[in-house]
């Protein structure tokens, strides 16, 4: 039997045969009084015996189309089934049972089960060939996610047509994480140090970038939160600071913030601080990660850009060959942020982009146009930092405010000392000498160590010292102890700073957490506002998470 060619499988030879016979048939096809000489010369054109002639004049007449002029390809029916309905159970049963597990097993082992089978029930056992085209006649995405799980499955199978758009500028901003493909090392020795961590953040509208941290730390709430600061505040000054020529112009409070479902998007501080402002956050669905596939698309054009960077570490082993990253870094921390910002100003901003077909840097104009109100800024630049930090719920007792097991004192908590009511504690994980107590009437006031002789610590120093002590045995809270164990840690890590990564890495982090403190706290006038001791510069300092 033969059965009829498919469409998608027809040669080119073979239609442009089909096309031939159509041309010489079609006029003669639904002629009432054919005669013999029209017979004898069609078939002459046709180099074909009358009977094959006739055979294929009545196709054309029952289905006056092209492709019922092609050959019949020889053999049985495609899809026809020559195993008897036992067979058939037999096969399907052992697919259930055998092939669609976790275990991945493979087809021999399939066609073993259907051996036992058909030996169990006196039937002779068909071929490994036709248990292998039953499988492959399976639904395969059912067999995909018995195998190997429903995220495998609908990764492969399921068609991906949903997108988030935007209409207008900060109508809808993506902002992601990605561990930078490049050593940095430090300003020092130019001893490499690490990867450090790049969030991002962009425009949907216009693909511009919107903002970004740098940090030695993993991501956490507080690079969230500064990450949201660069973005939303105007970066003329920042630029200045960074001695890039240029023009950055995003800027505003979006109408809301895309996020997977990472632990420092589902913070409170962020929730807290979004809700604060009115800005809309919108986490992706689970196991969908095509809904974030702007961000995902500006993380690897930032990287491909880092890969011709000295140090990096290419996308994947292969491409790297025998090249050690860590021996061909050069570029601090600090020239690794510059870079970035060049790339982003000079480079990605003034480039075609390929899906908008002009520049972000022209989308951005005509997406500012397109809203229907002007791009709204914080009321309170300093404030608006502090709302997204972390924060905890804390009593104050009579001998000051507690947290972390060290005591905070200042005299404007003395109304609600010994009272049972909670107050909110922001603290900057960079410094935690200082903390922000909210008050009842939104006022935030800077409280500082009840000691104030004790040098300013980070919070990652204080669970170093804490991990210490509790390794020592010492598991009741001693606020001298504490102290002594991180000047003693410090010592330490000054004597050998040089002589290992992970110690240089420890007083890089230091360093960095207290350096732009140590700037804001110079530059303050003795009449100054004590909110400007929260002077946070998004990019110049590392979070401690």
């Amino acid at each position: 039997m033969a059965q009829t060619p498919e469409r998608m499988l027809i040669s080119a030879t073979a239609w442009q045969k089909a096309l031939a016979r159509e041309a010489i048939i079609r006029p003669i096809a639904f002629v009432k009084n054919l005669t013999a000489p029209e017979r004898f010369a069609a078939c002459r054109e046709l180099d074909l015996k009358p009977t094959r002639f006739y055979q294929l004049l009545a196709q054309f007449r029952r289905k006056p189309v092209t492709s019922s002029l092609l050959d019949e390809t020889p053999g049985p029916e495609k899809g026809r089934r020559l195993l008897s309905r036992e067979h058939e159970d037999a096969v399907a049963y052992a697919i259930q049972e055998t092939y669609c597990r976790r275990e991945r097993p493979t087809i021999t082992a399939v066609h073993d089960h259907v051996r036992v089978i058909c030996r169990q029930r006196n039937l002779p056992a068909p071929s490994w060939k036709a248990v292998k085209a039953r499988i492959d006649q399976s639904d395969r995405q059912k067999l995909t996610k018995a195998r190997e799980g429903g995220r495998a499955a609908r990764q492969r199978y399921t068609p991906v047509v949903e997108e988030y758009s935007a209409q207008h500028a900060m109508e809808i901003v993506q902002i992601d994480h990605t561990l930078v493909d490049l050593f940095v090392v430090d300003v020092v020795s130019r001893e490499p140090l690490q990867r450090p961590w790049l969030t991002l953040a962009i425009d949907v509208a216009s693909r511009m970038v919107a903002g970004f941290y740098l940090s030695l730390e993993h991501p956490s709430s507080t690079s969230v939160a500064l990450a949201i600061r660069h973005m939303v505040l105007p970066k003329a000054s920042w630029l200045a600071e960074q001695n890039v020529v240029g023009d950055w112009p995003v800027h505003g409070l979006p109408t809301a913030i895309h996020l997977d479902n990472a632990r420092e998007f589902r913070g409170k501080a962020l929730a807290w601080g979004a809700a604060e402002h009115g800005i809309n956050l919108i986490h992706r669905p689970v196991a969908r990660p095509h809904y974030g596939g702007h961000i995902e698309r500006l993380i690897g054009t930032m990287m491909g850009a880092v890969h011709f960077l000295p140090g990096s570490t290419s996308s994947d082993i292969g491409s790297r060959g025998d090249c050690d990253p860590q021996k061909h870094a050069v570029m601090t921390f600090d020239e690794l942020e510059r870079w970035l910002t060049l790339e982003i100003v000079g480079r990605y901003h003034a480039d075609i982009h390929r899906a908008l077909k002009i520049p972000p840097r022209l989308a951005w104009e005509d997406a500012v146009l397109a809203r229907r109100e002007p791009l709204r800024l914080p009321y309170d630049e300093h404030r608006f930092v502090l709302d997204f930090l972390s924060f905890e719920e804390r009593a104050i007792r009579r001998d000051g405010l507690h947290l972390f097991g060290l005591k905070y004192w200042d005299d404007v908590l003395s109304p609600w000392t010994g009272a049972p009511e909670k107050m909110r504690v922001r603290y900057d994980p960079r410094d935690i000498s200082c903390v922000f107590v909210d008050g009842p009437n939104g006022e935030s006031w800077p409280v500082r160590f009840a000691d104030l002789g004790r040098p300013r610590i980070t919070l990652g120093e204080h669970r170093q010292a804490m991990a210490a002590l509790r390794a020592r045995g010492l598991q009741s809270v001693d606020e001298h102890l504490i102290f002594e164990t991180i000047e003693a840690q410090r010592q330490i890590v000054e004597m050998a700073g040089r002589q290992t990564r992970s110690i240089r890495r420890g007083a890089e982090r230091q360093s960095r957490a207290l350096a732009a403190t140590n700037r804001q706290q110079a530059g303050m006038t003795d009449d100054g506002d004590e909110d400007d001791f929260l002077d946070l510069s998004p990019l110049s300092v590392e979070e401690w998470s």
